[in-house]
């Protein structure tokens, strides 16, 4: 074999050698990191369709391009005044001096770094959506209890859910109009906003200090079970024990003996399994004290406005003589027939009504008395002529 063959031998191994090197060298690694990182974002952005546009939304910042699969613990936070994401190194480093303009082109909103938070929902738009409603929520904070009727509750139900509705899907005079109202119900309800909202706080501890109580009372029924079942076993062995010393040291019939214990330890289980039911339906019912229920506030019934008397509610009811709606009278029956005496609406008991009280009203009246008896006389008809 010639000379200069062993050469290029040696040296093409030698060059594998330092290729080798290189290729797992940690310089060489991150660079085929990167290029892996702009292939796979270029591959993205090449893609058509909406899966691989939210993809890409989610994986990379829109600020400064960080993508998540070189750093994949890169973190994102949101800002509910504009929604944009934007990775937490681009937080630090635009808020953390104070309040800024959102870097994200053609949104001038100012943020401030305390407004910033991870969204609990992979959708924006829910999120959004959640945020508005908790805020409407927040001055809208009425209960059933304050309605009096069923159809004002959902009244103020389907208003709130108009006010969110505007927020959320309006157009952009609907929205500022809506913020008008809710601004102005804030303004004009504060006190009232308050108190709900110090109710619902009160009533917010109490649920949790109800919720604390039950869970106590059903840690504990379950360690009395336990502790009952335990014995339920130990007072069987017991029996067992028992029954084998007896038959080992009288001469009773094992029959009878067997027969007798085998009563005793089923007596036993079945008072042990009532009280072990009787734990399980606490457990699964707790106490009706417990509960509160909660429904439409107590109607009140409404105060009926009594009409207007001008005599001050004296009643001229008649007293001595009862009047009657017609009078046999011969001298009257020609007026009765007469048209003439009906066509301007005259009433034959208006003339019945004034002549018995002509007739009637001078009976009262003593004759020759003072003015003080005679007053007195008309008040109490006993006074005789």
């Amino acid at each position: 074999m010639p000379r200069d063959c062993h050469f290029n031998i040696a040296a093409y191994v030698a060059c594998r050698r330092q290729a080798h090197e290189y290729h797992n060298s940690p310089e060489n690694e991150l660079l085929e990191q990167r290029k892996r990182g702009k292939q796979h974002t270029a591959k993205m952005q090449r893609g058509g369709g909406k899966a691989q546009g939210h993809l890409l939304s989610d994986d990379i910042c829109p600020v400064c391009k960080s993508n998540r699969y070189l750093n994949p613990k890169l973190e994102f936070f949101i800002n509910p005044e504009c929604y944009h994401k934007m990775c937490s190194t681009c937080v630090d480093r635009i808020f953390t001096s104070g309040p800024a303009s959102c870097p994200v082109p053609y949104c001038a909103k100012t943020l401030r770094k305390r407004g910033f938070h991870k969204a609990f929902f992979a959708d924006l738009k829910v999120e959004r959506e959640v945020d508005i409603r908790r805020r409407v929520g927040a001055v809208f904070n009425r209960r059933q209890e304050e309605f009096e009727t069923l159809l004002d509750w959902n009244n103020y139900l389907e208003e709130v859910e108009g006010f969110v509705f505007d927020l959320v899907e309006g157009s952009r005079e609907e929205k500022l109009r809506a913020e008008e109202r809710l601004r102005q119900y804030r303004e004009s309800n504060s006190l009232d906003i308050e108190r709900n909202r110090q109710v619902g706080l009160e009533a917010a501890e109490v649920k949790r200090q109800r919720d604390r109580v039950e869970r106590e009372a059903q840690r504990q029924r379950k360690q009395v079970a336990h502790q009952e079942a335990e014995q339920m076993k130990a007072d069987i062995e017991q029996s067992r024990q028992e029954t084998l010393e007896r038959l080992a040291t009288t001469d009773e019939d094992p029959a009878e003996v067997t027969a007798r214990a085998q009563k005793v330890i089923l007596k036993k289980s079945a008072t042990q399994r009532q009280r072990l039911l009787s734990l399980h339906d606490e457990t699964l019912h707790p106490p009706s004290e417990q509960l509160s229920l909660r429904g439409l506030k107590p109607k009140e019934a409404p105060v009926l406005a009594i009409a207007y008397d001008p005599f001050g509610g004296i009643d001229f009811t008649p007293t001595r003589y009862l009047l009657q709606e017609d009078y046999d009278c011969e001298w009257l029956e020609p007026a009765k027939a007469d048209e003439r005496h009906l066509a301007g609406g005259y009433n034959f008991s208006d003339y019945f009504s004034r002549t018995m009280f002509e007739a009637f009203s001078g009976l009262g009246v003593c004759i020759g008395e003072g003015e003080g008896e005679a007053f007195a006389a008309l008040v109490d008809p006993g006074c005789s002529n």
